[in-house]
């Protein structure tokens, strides 16, 4: 006779592939365990990569907690090229000449977003207003009024400058649209841009240095990946399970 069917329970660091949506992630790992609860703590898009935090079994209690704590990103920012979606993956709306940038003039227009302030959603985004998500609007062309949201930048530093491309590193508040910083970026120096490529690097105090890739989660034996689940106490101590 059958035992009762093991329900696995932790917070699992996934260093997740490009073109795949945080949702296919979950569907993944659900296949792998044969579990249904199953969650992440924060979105990525489908061409970024990095620190991806799933919640197994009971762990997506804490799922709001999670989701709350501070990002670390890195990525590339092509100046001189607007895209509809604010970064590589859309159409390019507009082109401009890049000025003669020194890196004290990039590292000063990235001063101004430091600290708190309101961003604009991108047209390209999952939000829904009345019902619709954004980019079911904007693949018709449509403009929608977005409400300004409130985030915090922490961090926001020049790794490479190299024209017309600029490595940076992000630390800021969750809901914090990265292309969104980028593109203003741009717009800031007066030539516009886009992000280019996206790394999550960590989420709160958990780094993608401690992630599996996906793949290699996906061939690993269960016993093992058991292993690789994060006590929940230990990720999130000042919640009660």
């Amino acid at each position: 006779m059958l035992g009762p069917k093991k329900e696995f329970e932790g917070v699992l660091l996934v260093d997740k592939p490009t073109d795949h949506t945080s949702h296919d992630v979950v569907a993944r790992l659900r296949g792998k365990f044969k579990m249904k609860r199953i969650g992440h703590a924060g979105t990525l898009d489908p061409s970024a990569t990095g620190l991806l935090v799933m919640l197994v079994g009971k762990a997506t209690r804490v799922s709001q907690y999670m989701m709350s704590v501070e990002k670390e990103y890195t990525g590339t920012v092509v100046l001189g090229a607007v895209t509809n979606t604010q970064d590589a993956d859309g159409e390019v709306l507009e082109t401009r000449p890049v000025p003669e940038l020194s890196e004290a003039d990039i590292l000063a227009a990235m001063k101004t977003f430091k600290g708190d302030q309101y961003q604009i959603p991108p047209m390209f985004s999952a939000i829904k207003i009345d019902g619709k998500p954004l980019y079911k609007s904007a693949r018709k062309g449509e403009e929608v009024e977005r409400e300004p949201r409130f985030i915090r930048v922490m961090q926001y530093d020049l790794k490479r400058w190299e024209s017309p491309e600029l490595d940076f590193l992000v630390r800021s508040s969750k809901g914090t649209y990265v292309r969104t910083l980028a593109h203003d970026l741009g717009q800031k120096l007066g030539c516009g841009g886009h992000l280019k490529n996206l790394r999550r690097t960590a989420a709160g105090d958990l780094n993608v240095a401690n992630a599996l890739p996906l793949e290699e989660i996906l061939e690993m034996p269960l016993l093992d990946l058991e292993k690789r689940l994060l006590p929940v106490h230990e990720v999130a101590p000042r919640i009660a399970l």
